[in-house]
């Protein structure tokens, strides 16, 4: 077993998240590099881990207060209350995603106890900072389930099908917002034989949506298509595009059995993409996918965990997605921290040493205090 730094695994307390930040292959790698690994019973459960898994792998399966005492560093899925925290090293970090801008008490919390925060979706969207990215890897995965989701819901077969009864037709399935999620939505649906159109406000984005065998619904001569934000996300538009896009979709939408919406601005409530009037000019028995649902929602009427009937259309929306396919989810989000520790560790130090470029990027918290420019003012 590592004897170095101690890394503390804690299982995640939050409503409906199934996910754990660390599995029996980081915690190899981890305890490879000379950290000790110690884990919370039971933390690895709604993920398929056993403790017995974890023991195999070196690690050290205890209760809450003894796995935290002492460490160095925890990992959490979603950052833990403080009061799981006492105990821990001085100074110690905490990485996980901490939704600085919902959870902001936890975060002055962390900062009055000393801890260093540190948020992994802040992590800058740089070449060597990909597989870092725990908003890319849980977001492909999300973009996955909210169409095979919306095929369970629809009422009918996604793909074209000739039978000596006749011919079903394909399900017409449109996607807005072309990111991580909205490409692999892209890409299910048209496995599931579904006729795929997409659109972004970014117009990079439409080449994407035709190497993916999709057809691009965009605005054209309108100022501003390119939507391009800072690190790679896309920002609000201007009134005329807005008004322009908004049209366009309106006669798109009417068409469609199926719509996936995945619009996220970082730090602020998700943007409306569809309106009541455009639900009511969809096809009954039609079905809309807010993937934005724990942002407040594209969609007029979503409720985050609840189907919404409206005019005849169903609007579904989780507040957690990737929970939906924890295994998964976690071994992506469990590579992802590893993929930071291990890319700053330092043996000499015993342990990760961050640069300034990620550093002050992901850091909210340091030496008692709020330090993240984002929180500051």
């Amino acid at each position: 077993m590592g004897t170095g730094r101690k890394i503390a695994v804690l299982r995640e307390r939050a409503s409906g998240e199934a996910r754990v930040s660390a599995t029996p292959e980081t915690v190899k790698k981890l305890i490879a590099l000379g950290a000790a690994l110690h884990v919370e019973s039971r933390a690895g459960l709604s993920a398929s881990i056993l403790d017995e898994a974890y023991r195999e792998a070196g690690a050290n399966v205890g209760q809450a207060a003894a796995v935290v005492a002492g460490a160095d560093i925890v990992l959490g899925v979603q950052g833990p209350d403080i009061a799981l925290l006492s105990g821990v090293a001085p100074g110690a970090w905490v990485v996980a995603g901490l939704d600085p801008f919902g959870q902001r008490a936890r975060v002055d919390a962390y900062a009055s106890a000393g801890l260093e925060a540190l948020a992994m979706e802040f992590m800058p969207r740089i070449t060597r900072a990909q597989s870092m990215d725990i908003l890319s890897s849980q977001s492909n995965l999300a973009g996955y389930k909210a169409v095979i989701l919306a095929a369970d819901t629809y009422g009918r077969a996604f793909p074209m099908m000739m039978t000596a009864a006749g011919t079903i037709s394909a399900v017409k399935c449109f996607v807005m917002g072309v990111g991580v999620a909205g490409l692999q939505a892209i890409a299910t649906a048209r496995r599931l034989g579904a006729q795929v159109s997409a659109t972004d406000v970014r117009s990079a984005t439409k080449e994407q949506i035709l190497s993916l065998g999709a057809k691009p619904i965009f605005v054209e001569n309108v100022a501003g298509i390119d939507g391009e934000g800072a690190g790679g996300y896309a920002t609000e538009m201007g009134e005329e595009y807005q008004k322009a896009q908004g049209e366009l979709v309106s006669n798109h939408i009417a068409k469609q059995d199926i719509v996936i919406t995945t619009a996220l601005i970082p730090g602020r409530p998700a943007p409306r993409l569809i309106t009541d009037a455009q639900i009511a000019s969809m096809k009954p028995g039609s079905v809309i996918f807010d993937l934005a649902a724990p942002q407040g929602g594209n969609v007029e009427g979503t409720v985050a965990d609840e189907v919404v009937e409206k005019h005849g259309v169903k609007i579904i929306g989780l507040s957690n997605t990737p929970a939906h396919l924890p295994a998964d989810a976690s071994a992506l989000f469990a590579r992802n921290l590893f993929n930071f520790l291990s890319a700053f560790w330092d043996k000499e130090a015993g342990g990760p040493v961050l640069d300034a470029e990620i550093g002050d990027a992901i850091r909210l918290t340091q030496g008692g205090r709020i330090v993240h420019e984002r929180l500051l003012g």
